[in-house]
């Protein structure tokens, strides 16, 4: 009868064992996926942010995004009067489950006469620069903001099916 008792002691403890495992297993994805201000949601849907050199996969719209770098950050600095606004250019290298790596460059501003495109379409989905930070300042120096940059882009189901626009 004792040796009954002490089999069905250890096998619940392990049933217990395993459940708490499980839990905290699932506690610590929740931390990962909300620390550090990885989305925020709008009105208008969700603004995903990646750090300068940050690659993640994207389970709810099956891509990879990586924010490569800016390559281009004309923005006037703040505390200084410009002719021209300026415009930050973000280069994010995009990856469906089932397509090539494609690098698309997202401006801040839509402007057809120089090229910016603050939008492109890839693989059913678009997606937007929405922001870039930190904001220039006229104290810094032009290589003073590289590798602190961030990002917030939207990603959106497309209305037509194309893999670049």
């Amino acid at each position: 009868m004792l040796y009954k008792t002490v089999i069905l002691s250890l096998g619940l403890l392990s049933l217990i064992n395993c459940k708490t495992q499980k839990e905290a297993n699932v506690s610590t994805e929740n931390q990962v996926e909300n620390s550090g201000n990885l989305t925020k949601n709008t009105k208008d849907g969700s603004i995903i942010y990646f750090n300068e050199g940050e690659n993640r996969f994207l389970n709810k719209y099956q891509m990879n995004v990586t924010f490569k770098r800016i390559s281009e950050d004309s923005r006037c600095p703040k505390d200084v009067n410009c002719i021209w606004a300026g415009v930050a250019v973000a280069e994010i290298e995009v990856m469906g489950t089932a397509t090539r790596p494609m690098t698309l460059s997202l401006a801040t501003v839509d402007n057809k006469g120089r090229d910016y495109h603050q939008s492109a379409d890839f693989n059913g989905y678009k997606i937007t620069l929405m922001e870039v930070n930190p904001y220039p300042e006229a104290a810094q120096g032009s290589n003073a903001l590289n590798d602190k940059y961030r990002i917030g882009i939207k990603i959106q189901k497309s209305d037509e099916d194309s893999t670049m626009k």
